[in-house]
């Protein structure tokens, strides 16, 4: 057997067991002409991690309307993995989220899913590569509710509401959290705009979250403004830069 022949490993993400079973149906049919391998499910995004840490899919089919996390978060967070799925996405969704989908030439499935429309869709999966995360950040409206670490062969969620401060060391950024520190390789500005709501810039390298400000005091190196910030819950003090003393009067 080569490998162009090894069976397709999917695996089915869905809130609704109904539409799980409607999906492993419709695989069931598609295997008389396409190999492939249903691998497992989830009914939520977390268990979706746990699982996809352990098995390798090369196709996800999943839905974007989830509770806690909704698909489009998710399948950033599985961007984390060593070898990304290929998502495909099934969805109720309006027409002006499927122009957007359509825009990106991201795969989706239009529910009610039909027999054809999923088999073209499994097809071009072969061949497609994982969709940029970037991308997928486009798509969603709202700022994510975790980020994501891939940490000893799993992906691990930090609730955004848990950071305390978020700063650019060479190519990593330190997400601080009361209990301990991660590191994340994300861009510091792109967490400043989807953050905007939750964080304020402290300095070139630091963005802190707006209500884990407990106070400044007098003091930093020289070259800064002489301020530091003090965050609840952390000992450790964060310097402000001149530029951005303005907090100062703005957060007292």
């Amino acid at each position: 057997m080569t490998a162009i022949e090894l069976p397709l490993r999917i695996f089915i993400v869905d809130d609704e067991p109904p539409a799980r079973n409607r999906l492993r149906d419709l695989l069931n049919d598609c295997k008389a002409q396409l190999g492939l391998e249903v691998l497992g499910e989830a009914g939520n995004g977390q268990e979706a991690l746990d699982k996809l840490a352990e098995i390798s899919a090369d196709v996800v089919l999943l839905d974007i309307r989830m509770p806690q996390m909704d698909g489009i978060e998710l399948a950033q967070h599985l961007n984390k993995l060593p070898k990304p799925p290929v998502i495909i996405f099934t969805t109720a969704y309006d027409a002006y989220a499927i122009k957007a989908f359509d825009l990106h030439a991201i795969d989706y499935l239009l529910k009610p899913i039909r027999l054809g429309r999923l088999f073209e869709a499994l097809n071009r999966a072969r061949e497609a590569v994982p969709v940029r995360t970037e991308v997928l950040r486009e798509l969603l409206p709202e700022p994510r509710k975790n980020l994501s670490i891939h940490e000893r062969g799993k992906i691990h969620l930090i609730p955004i509401e848990q950071v305390l401060y978020l700063r650019a060391e060479l190519k990593y950024i330190t997400v601080r959290t009361a209990e301990r520190e991660y590191l994340v390789d994300e861009s510091l500005s792109a967490l400043e705009k989807e953050f905007a709501a939750r964080f304020v810039r402290i300095h070139r390298n630091s963005l802190v979250a707006k209500d884990a400000i407990a106070g400044f005091e007098k003091g930093g190196d020289e070259g800064e403004s002489g301020w530091m910030v003090k965050l609840k819950g952390l000992d450790e003090l964060l310097a402000i830069s001149r530029r951005q003393q303005h907090i100062v009067k703005e957060f007292s």
